[in-house]
C-alpha cells in the first residue's frame, strides 16, 4: 500500500454478496478509505455516482445476473479510476476495459492491497489534475 494508503479517499463498493461487501468493505476503511454503499446492483451505484463525490471504485463484474460495464462507463466518463473485481474470468473484462486492472475472486488480502494501492495512485493523480 502506498504511504498514504487510501486516507482521504472515498471509495465506491459494488458488490451484491453481502459476506463479500462486508469483508472488503473493512479492508478500504482499514486502510483509511471512507467507504460509499455497498452498492448491490447498476441502477443503485448509477444513483451514487450522480449524488456522492467518489474518488475511486471497486466493481464486481457479475452484479446478480447484470454486469457493472455501465457502472464503469459512468466512471470513466468522469475519470473516476477503479478495479473490477470477478469470480468468472477477465475475458469479459479485457474485451470492454483491455487496461483496467482486475482481481480474480477468490483473492488474497495482498492482491486487493496491490489493487487497491493503484487505485490509490490514479485517484490522487485524478484529483490532482481535475481543474
Amino acid at each position: 500500500m502506498t504511504e498514504q494508503g487510501l486516507s482521504g479517499l472515498r471509495i465506491l463498493l459494488v458488490e451484491d454478496e453481502a459476506m463479500i461487501a462486508m469483508l472488503v468493505e473493512d479492508m478500504l476503511t482499514d486502510s483509511g478509505a471512507t467507504v460509499v454503499g455497498p452498492a448491490g446492483g447498476v441502477a443503485e451505484a448509477l444513483g451514487v455516482i450522480s449524488s456522492e463525490q467518489i474518488d475511486g471504485a471497486l466493481l464486481d463484474v457479475n452484479l446478480g445476473g447484470e454486469q457493472s460495464f455501465e457502472v464503469a462507463d459512468a466512471l470513466a466518463k468522469r475519470s473516476i479510476p477503479f478495479v473490477f473485481v470477478t469470480g468468472y474470468g477477465g475475458g469479459a473484462v479485457r474485451d470492454r476495459y483491455p487496461d483496467a486492472p482486475t482481481l480474480q475472486k477468490p483473492f488474497v488480502t495482498s492482491d486487493l492491497e496491490r489493487a487497491l494501492s493503484g487505485l490509490a495512485i490514479a485517484a490522487r493523480d485524478a484529483s490532482h489534475s481535475a481543474p
